[in-house]
């Protein structure tokens, strides 16, 4: 018995070098047909000729576009709004800066007026005997008149404004946006339930960075702005927006589309927009919402209606109508049993007997 226990175990140990060389002669060839995970790398890396541009890579699919300057982003020294990429976000920055800056020019020009007037008119050396006046019909009705025709003035266009920023036209998409402490989760439930987390981006020289862990490139955008996950929506399409909260209220807000929006937990506020110009824009949460409110922020590219298709199959997710494109030409949908006038369900119901005529004479079936 002993023998055959040692001829066991030399027979063992002889067979598992060959083992070995087995699995390491199929190595290359399981490779070529297992899909392996890359290693980390910062997907969004400068190009090797050192222009900042955005490079395609193997972890990235979907090549995002690279921010343009002084668009979508805030401008070091500007003075005014951001540029306005939609047709409501012109309509009000028009109405802020041609309306509201000219009526507050000219009621600050009157008032200073006023001011001097009644300074040299009224100052002592010129008027040693101070009038004892109590009323001015005159007066009291001037001021009471005029301020209100300018806040008529000023009421028509704004409520023809907020007309047209909250008159929801029929959308071509739908995001379900969801603030979280201290992140963004972007769904898309026409386009098979895709969701995108998108968190800010740390600098390369963060303590906190980890070992292969991405960092931010100028091709993400400028520093406290930029996202490792962008919101992609497709150019000339009008997107509705449904915002909500995870925990506390946080705001929706993106400078260059004129929109603002809060995000509370528990509610569903929507609002829309309608970009025409392909880019990068850059907004952040504008809703002070805990110790790390600042590190919120929003990126939205907006792409052509076909880079959006591209994106959304990169995603995994599919395009409205694409399931039902793919099902085989003459196939019809089994019909679904209608429930009885009794209210029994079909599975419940007798199976019903039909007649059927066999050389003349009538058979149940």
């Amino acid at each position: 018995m002993k023998l055959i226990g040692w001829a066991i175990a030399l027979a063992a140990a002889m067979a598992t070098p060959a083992a070995a060389q087995a699995v390491s002669a199929a190595g290359p060839a399981s490779a070529a047909t297992t899909t392996t995970a890359a290693p980390a790398t910062n997907a969004m890396a400068a190009d090797p000729a050192g222009t900042g541009a955005a490079v395609k890579t193997s972890t990235q699919p979907f090549q995002y576009d690279a921010p343009t300057p002084g668009i979508g982003e805030p401008v070091p020294g500007g003075w005014s709004t951001q540029k306005q990429v939609t047709e409501v976000g012109q309509q009000a920055a028009n109405f802020h800066n041609y309306w509201l800056l000219t009526v507050c020019a000219l009621i600050c020009a009157v008032v200073l007026f006023l001011l001097v007037f009644v300074i040299v008119r009224y100052r002592r050396g010129a008027n040693p005997e101070p009038s004892r006046t109590s009323h001015n019909t005159a007066i009291e009705v001037m001021w009471t008149v005029i301020p209100v025709l300018i806040l008529v003035a000023i009421a028509i266009p704004s409520i023809r404004l907020m007309r047209a920023q909250y008159s929801f036209p029929a959308p071509d998409l739908t995001v379900k946006v969801i603030g979280n402490q201290w992140y963004w989760t972007y769904d898309y439930p026409d386009n098979g339930g895709i969701e995108v987390v998108s968190n800010i981006l740390k600098e390369k020289t963060d303590p906190t960075l980890r070992k292969g862990e991405r960092f931010r490139t100028d091709a993400d955008g400028p520093p406290l702005l930029a996202v490792d996950e962008r919101m992609v929506i497709p150019a000339g399409k009008v997107v509705k927006f449904i915002v909500t909260s995870n925990d506390v209220i946080h705001s929706f807000a993106m400078p260059s589309f004129w929109t603002k929006i809060d995000a509370n937990p528990g509610m569903l506020n929507e609002t829309w927009v309608k970009v025409d110009r392909p880019g990068v824009y850059f907004g952040q949460c504008s809703e002070l919402c805990g110790a790390r409110h600042g590190y919120m922020p929003i990126v939205i590219d907006v792409v052509t209606p076909e880079r959006f298709a591209q994106w959304v199959a990169s995603k995994g997710g599919t395009m409205p109508g694409a399931t039902q494109a793919s099902a085989p030409a003459g196939a019809t949908p089994a019909p679904t049993p209608a429930v009885t006038a009794t209210g029994t369900p079909p599975e419940a119901q007798p199976i019903p007997t039909t007649s059927t005529a066999v050389n003349g004479a009538a058979t149940n079936e």
